[in-house]
């Protein structure tokens, strides 16, 4: 991919962040753009930003793409060849009681960066979906050449529908539209949200880390840089259309549009209890365990099956959790000073 201007929204979030810093690395200009909302600590995120700020290719616009006028200025000001949209309003959980705050910025967001791309000139759009698509499936693992019909969170319904509207824009205007579905993201500076970083806050303070379903869960964990690689590998791939897609039976995953859709996991399901020997490990103590039911929304397994993206742009998912942990441990001494 030839050096350019690239939007990365969500620059201040987790997975934002570090495909900033890769995209940086590898001489590109990166115009971030985030709202740095309070979802959680802001701190963080500001933390994330000032590393991004030491280098001069980044530049950062604080916007809510929920804002049409705002966001059409950013489009129109610098007519991106390529938009990595990587904002929203994250967290299955948070869905159930915070409906509206998920359709002004997954969906309403959404619509603004599509029409942004439609008139200023973008090339290639990549957006993040997510594995909670999947939702009532339980055909494993997870394919993206099957149907995701049935969400079990407005979240996962939010997912599903801007993989929708892009392939609307792709039919309509021809904009190549590429869809991340990100399995179980983690390593140094995660969301405070996420499982690793819960359990590591419980075990450093001594209290119970939640462990619903009573432990018994299995997660595809895929570590940040190998999501960032992936991400970085598809930006040079605009989606191009399926020729011998076939209307009397259509693949979800292409389309005689320029729109495809990846997962991009570890293709390697783990037992939430052996993430948290990890951790015990790392951390040199045994955690206290409160063992819960399982969540509204939630589900008992994911496992990507990536053999689409490993055929598209040779990817090969490569850090084991073990590894992963150890790398996240020792970030969140550093960070935390504990």
């Amino acid at each position: 991919m030839s050096k350019q201007t690239i939007l990365v929204t969500g620059a201040a979030g987790f997975i934002g962040f570090h495909v900033s810093q890769r995209l940086l690395q590898g001489g590109h200009r990166v115009v971030g753009l985030d709202s740095v909302n309070d979802y959680y600590d802001p701190s963080l995120k500001e933390a994330r930003l000032a590393i991004l700020r030491n280098d001069p290719n980044f530049s950062f616009e604080k916007i809510d793409l929920a804002d049409r006028a705002a966001a059409r200025s950013i489009f129109e000001r610098h007519r991106f060849p390529v938009v990595i949209h990587l904002a929203a309003q994250a967290g299955v959980r948070y869905s159930i009681d915070h409906p509206t705050v998920y359709i002004d910025a997954n969906l309403q967001g959404f619509a603004n960066v599509l029409e942004g791309c439609r008139h200023f000139g973008c090339g290639h759009l990549l957006f993040a979906s997510s594995s909670s698509v999947y939702g009532a499936n339980t055909k494993l693992p997870f394919s993206v050449h099957d149907n995701v019909d049935h969400p079990i969170s407005l979240y996962a319904a939010s997912k599903k529908a801007n993989e929708l509207m892009a392939h609307s824009y792709s039919h309509l205007y021809g904009l190549p539209a590429t869809g991340l579905r990100f399995f179980t993201v983690y390593g140094p500076w995660g969301r405070p949200d996420m499982a690793m970083f819960l359990f590591a806050k419980a075990i450093t303070e001594g209290k119970p880390i939640r462990l619903f379903n009573n432990g018994d869960m299995m997660r595809d964990f895929t570590y940040i840089d190998d999501v960032t690689e992936a991400v970085v590998r598809l930006a040079q791939c605009p989606a191009t259309p399926n020729e011998s897609w076939d209307a009397q039976h259509p693949d979800p995953a292409s389309s005689r549009a320029p729109w495809r859709i990846y997962n991009i996991g570890n293709n390697q399901p783990e037992k939430l209890m052996d993430l948290v020997e990890a951790l015990e490990k790392e951390f040199g103590c045994t955690a206290r365990k409160e063992l819960l039911p399982m969540q509204a929304g939630d589900v008992y397994a994911t496992y990507a099956d990536i053999d689409d993206l490993q055929r598209e742009v040779d990817f090969h998912p490569s850090t084991p959790l073990a590894d992963g942990v150890a790398r996240f441990v020792t970030w969140y001494r550093e960070y935390h000073r504990v």
